[in-house]
């Protein structure tokens, strides 16, 4: 498998990058519910093989017309805003097959939950489209959207929907939406695209739940070869 690491041009941004997840087993420590992982510190990932059709996931079911009608209005809104909602993140949130694997998937009871445009609170004319959370809320996952076209993957512990509603009711904030430098530190980078975003949260869950059940039996090669990168030379995967 090609050892490339894809990704955007998050310098122009402002963010740093990291991976928020749990542990692996013995193959990669967490002290907590979650770690931030230094982003070069991941396994590669061959980015050839996300073309938005997720074979990894055994390919796409039907459209369903409700969640279609949702996402068409959400891409309207972005439309008019400037800015594109990717393809990938379409076919996966309207996917009979694909809805919910993450949800189904995921060991700390993260949901897909997706927002109305947010607007970036350190970049204007580039929207936040929140679509993934922690059930405590610990971590939220958002689309990055740019006027450029650029889509990529960022992570805060901040709910942003939240923050805007409460500045516009006159409440108190957690943060200071006008502060660039407070909010550029608030928001992480993670994923150059939702498909290898949701790869690699896939992946990893599904080993999770192989390590911690003691049974790498039914480890497809893809996630053999992902533990791989973790493990000390002849160690068995």
């Amino acid at each position: 498998m090609p050892a490339e690491r894809s990704g955007s041009d998050v310098s122009s941004v402002g963010f740093d990058s990291a991976w928020c997840a749990t542990d692996l087993g013995e193959y990669r420590a967490c002290r907590y519910t979650y770690e931030y992982y230094p982003y070069e510190s991941l396994p590669p990932i061959d980015s050839t093989q996300f073309a938005g059709a997720f074979p990894w996931l055994g390919g796409t079911g039907e459209t369903l017309p409700e969640q279609g009608a949702k996402l068409d209005r959400l891409a309207k809104d972005l439309v008019a805003e400037g800015v594109t909602l990717p393809q990938d993140f379409v076919t996966f949130h309207t996917d009979s097959k694909l809805q919910y694997a993450l949800d189904e998937v995921s060991v700390t009871s993260c949901w897909t939950d997706i927002s109305e445009p947010l607007p970036s609170p350190v970049e204007p004319g580039s929207f936040l489209v929140r679509f993934l959370r922690d059930q405590q809320d610990c971590v939220i996952w958002y689309l990055y959207l740019r006027p450029s076209g650029e889509a990529f993957v960022v992570h805060s512990s901040l709910d942003y929907e939240h923050e805007y509603a409460a500045r516009h009711d006159g409440e108190e904030t957690q943060t200071d939406l006008d502060d660039p430098e407070e909010q550029r530190a608030a928001i992480l980078w993670c994923a150059p695209s939702f498909e290898e975003f949701a790869h690699r949260f896939w992946v990893e869950n599904r080993l999770w739940h192989a390590l911690h059940g003691n049974d790498r039996s039914g480890l497809e090669p893809r996630l053999r070869d992902y533990l791989r990168h973790y493990a000390s030379p002849g160690e068995p995967t």
